[in-house]
């Protein structure tokens, strides 16, 4: 261990002791963690500080959305929920496209070049 890691140990054994964590809001309730498996390991703390700022909006959560879709697409064996999933699927994609186009995000110059295989990736 380094300098600093004891430095801090320490500090938290003393605050322990004196009873400085015994009364804070949430004790004794599970905490409420979020799955980021979806991101990129170096992507994961910008991720965090954008969400927590309310910078991501309904674009990035419908991809999300998808992607998680897909998963679960890849990974079912059963015809009908896997029917459900497909069902969901579009209508996420339906909601996208819609919010895109309204944006015009999909005219412009810069992801012209992209636009037929970002509608064929989520067409899959």
């Amino acid at each position: 261990m380094d300098v600093f890691s004891i430095i801090a140990e320490d500090k938290i054994r003393k605050a322990i002791e004196e009873g400085e964590f015994d009364h804070l809001p949430g004790q004794g309730k599970p905490l409420k963690l979020e799955d980021l498996s979806h991101i990129p390991e170096d992507l994961r703390v910008a991720y965090k500080v954008l969400k927590n700022s309310k910078m991501l909006n309904d674009v990035d959560r419908l991809k999300e959305e998808l992607m998680r879709i897909e998963d679960l697409l890849a990974a079912c064996d059963n015809s009908d929920y896997k029917q459900i999933l497909s069902n969901k699927k579009h209508e996420k994609q339906l909601k996208l496209e819609a919010i895109l186009n309204k944006r015009k995000a999909l005219d412009s110059p810069a992801s012209a070049f992209y636009k037929e295989k970002i509608l064929d990736r989520f067409k899959k």
